[in-house]
């Protein structure tokens, strides 16, 4: 008559049915009051109504202890628990579930106004994951269903284990279980919970992305050479997943082709490009390892470069490996791989490593550097003196005696004057000038002169002007 909405009372209504233990009767009250979901994949275990039907359906099945018979009835329940535990899951499941009116009630509710989410919760409070996930399968649930309702909750209570053996039960190619592992992997590195991460790829036989994780095992958190030393096992591990890998790659290409939909693919050259990577990583780990203890290390990088990031990040490799030997030769031979098999701009590193080492004050080695790249069978005719005028183009400070000698070493005469000019040693410009070819000469020397007015140097302008 007041126009109120009457659900209140159905429900009220319906609950006092439950408590009365007239199940039937509930069904047909709470059947005026509750609905079904418009969206059962939605992420939520329906209204709270049906939430508290469920609760107080659950909470009636728990058997009550009397007080005074209370360690009895402890054991025995232990003893019952047992005895049930040793029976296979599905055996439990079965017991537990359809043989107690109260759980077959909680089904009937569940199934006719609960959500997708709520259904599998329930299973998997019940010890029924097998159960949870044929229904996840069964429904097509979307992967955010088994993250929120199966996965979540197996590895909070260290039952990982037990969902991969179901998984691998219900299909042992995993392949209807692709989506929901692939989501359940990008929820892992989400949360940086990476251990479980490396856990579950091996699961899956993703070796390629196991590779990654062992990759990121590797460099992470790491602040020096020394420390990346002691975990060398991930680089062999690494070498491992991509080796399997590989194998199986060629067993599947011998037989009709086998069909990998989740695992992450690649070609086989590029494998064996990535355990080259790793051979090469290895190399410079032990180098700069050995480094490191024996001192000889002079470089404080912030950032620990390694053969794993971009062109850039290799680039440094290549110049830590150089700059942290006993002298420049000693790494020369690791820093060059690393220039041939990233197709890195070798004359880039080079001049990185010489101002370094003018920085250091090091000018012998900047001398042995241009020797190794000489003798590297690659360089260019000119790489040699276009490291040294990259060098004087950012230091005017070098001692004479250093400067004459890094101009000396230089191939082309052109150069050397050019050097002579950048560091205003106006003289020994013209002395190497007037040995050139009559008409190149002239201009060279009259250029010199030029120079040599505009900054008062009267001695080399006479000169200049009497051979002109």
């Amino acid at each position: 008559k007041s126009g109120l909405d009457p659900s209140g009372a159905w429900h009220a209504w319906g609950m006092a049915c439950l408590k009365a233990g007239n199940l039937s009767s509930a069904r047909e009250k709470f059947n005026r009051c509750l609905k079904p979901p418009v969206d059962l994949n939605q992420l939520n275990h329906g209204s709270r109504l049906v939430q508290d039907v469920i609760q107080y359906l659950e909470s009636t099945v728990k058997p009550v202890l009397i007080a005074d018979d209370d360690y009895f009835a402890t054991l025995r329940e232990l003893e019952a628990t047992l005895r049930t535990r040793s029976l296979s899951l599905e055996m439990m499941c079965e017991g537990k579930v359809q043989h107690n009116s109260y759980y077959q009630e909680c089904l009937f509710y569940l199934h006719s106004y609960g959500t997708n989410l709520a259904i599998i919760s329930f299973y998997m409070r019940h010890d029924c994951m097998r159960e949870a996930l044929l229904h996840l399968l069964n429904k097509e649930s979307p992967s955010e269903v088994f993250i929120e309702g199966i996965f979540i909750p197996s590895y909070e209570s260290g039952k990982l284990h037990m969902l991969e053996n179901l998984l691998e039960t219900i299909d042992p190619g995993l392949e209807s279980w692709g989506i929901y592992l692939i989501a359940a992997c990008k929820y892992l590195q989400r949360k940086n919970y990476y251990h479980i991460l490396y856990e579950l790829q091996q699961f899956m036989k993703d070796h390629v992305r196991a590779a990654m994780t062992c990759i990121r095992f590797f460099t992470h958190g790491a602040k020096s050479y020394t420390e990346l030393g002691g975990k060398q096992t991930w680089l062999i591990k690494i070498k491992d997943h991509l080796k399997v890998y590989l194998q199986e790659v060629s067993r599947s290409s011998g037989r009709k082709k086998m069909v990998f939909t989740f695992r992450k693919k690649m070609s086989a050259t590029d494998v064996s490009r990535h355990i080259n990577t790793v051979d090469l990583q290895m190399e410079v780990t032990k180098f700069l390892h050995r480094c490191e203890i024996s001192g000889s290390s002079q470089m404080t990088d912030s950032s620990l470069p390694t053969l794993f990031g971009n062109n850039n990040m290799k680039m440094d490799v290549a110049c830590k490996v150089m700059l942290e030997g006993k002298n420049v030769e000693e790494g020369f031979g690791i820093a060059f791989r690393v220039l041939q098999d990233f197709q890195l701009e070798a004359t880039e590193v080079y001049s990185k490593v010489a101002k370094q080492l003018v920085k250091q004050q090091k000018y012998s080695e900047i001398r042995q550097l241009l020797k190794c790249v000489s003798e590297s069978g690659v360089a260019a005719k000119n790489d040699g003196d276009n490291i040294i005028l990259k060098c004087l183009n950012e230091f005017k400070n070098i001692p004479a005696e250093d400067l004459d000698n890094l101009i000396q070493d230089m191939d082309s005469d052109e150069n050397k004057i050019q050097a002579y000019l950048m560091c205003n040693k106006l003289r020994s410009a013209y002395l190497v000038s007037v040995r050139q070819e009559k008409s190149r000469a002239v201009q060279l020397v009259q250029h010199v002169c030029q120079l040599a007015e505009s900054s008062g140097e009267d001695v080399v302008q006479a000169i200049c002007t009497q051979w002109l």
